[in-house]
């Protein structure tokens, strides 16, 4: 069982920040927690240099029962209790890998830099593989992260892992191999022009004939175009393709 401490990456040691930097926090969690509001996900502030979280918004689907206030208090506990043993040395090994990558990023680019990943969060009454998508919030004088944001949903895939390394606006990006420990770089899949309307319009709520219309093809045509973009970005509804795209910026 990991500890504490493990969660808090060497390459992440954030030694100072002028206490007096907390009082401007208040109208950025007003605006986050205005942003929680409006989603079905849960969102946490996390705080690197006091090892805890700042604000964790209400959501009783990724909470495990508890409410927003149990888990802040909680802190990096909630994971020790709800995260599934096996699994929490992955958690443990992604943010120092996490860390080490986003250490060797440009200072300029270090806002525009995120990673995701999945894991089970498990209590005694349900089990759901969740989706973090974790991105720096504020950073220290020396460019490490002293806040970070905290994504939280519903996972796309159905193992635990899927470890990505993620810059805005590159075509690139990184992925994590838990077999040999260490990152690859990888290419994001290039959509067509007919694949992103199609995920557009889908997207709306139109049927295939709706789409078809819109578009002046075929029925078949356009259950080809669905059937090749599932391929493309190895998913099986267009569900799931809309989440894959829409969080990996390709639409």
């Amino acid at each position: 069982m990991a500890k504490i401490e493990d969660f808090f990456s060497g390459s992440n040691a954030v030694r100072e920040v002028d206490e007096a930097m907390y009082g401007n926090l208040e109208p950025l969690k007003r605006a986050v927690d205005a942003m929680a509001n409006a989603t079905y996900q849960c969102i946490y502030i996390i705080d690197y240099l006091k090892r805890n979280f700042l604000y964790v918004s209400q959501n009783q689907l990724f909470l495990c029962g508890n409410t927003a206030e149990q888990v802040q208090n909680m802190g990096y506990e909630f994971y020790v209790k709800y995260v599934p043993k096996e699994e929490q040395q992955m958690l443990v090994e992604l943010n120092e890998a996490g860390f080490a990558k986003f250490n060797t990023m440009p200072l300029d680019t270090r806002r525009s830099c995120f990673m995701s990943y999945d894991f089970h969060l498990d209590n005694s009454t349900s089990r759901h593989l969740v989706n973090h998508k974790i991105t720096p919030f504020a950073l220290a004088d020396d460019g490490r992260v002293w806040l970070a944001m905290c994504v939280v949903s519903l996972a796309n895939n159905s193992t635990a892992g899927n470890i990505e390394f993620h810059l805005k606006g590159e075509q690139r990006y990184w992925l994590y191999d838990l077999d040999v420990h260490c990152w690859r770089e990888c290419e994001m899949v290039k959509l067509r022009p007919q694949d992103k309307e199609v995920l557009m319009l889908s997207a709306q709520g139109l049927t295939v004939q709706q789409i078809a219309d819109k578009m002046c093809r075929s029925i078949d045509t356009v259950k080809t175009y669905k059937r090749v973009l599932f391929e493309r970005l190895n998913v099986n509804s267009i569900t799931e393709a809309l989440v894959t795209a829409t969080n990996s910026g390709l639409i």
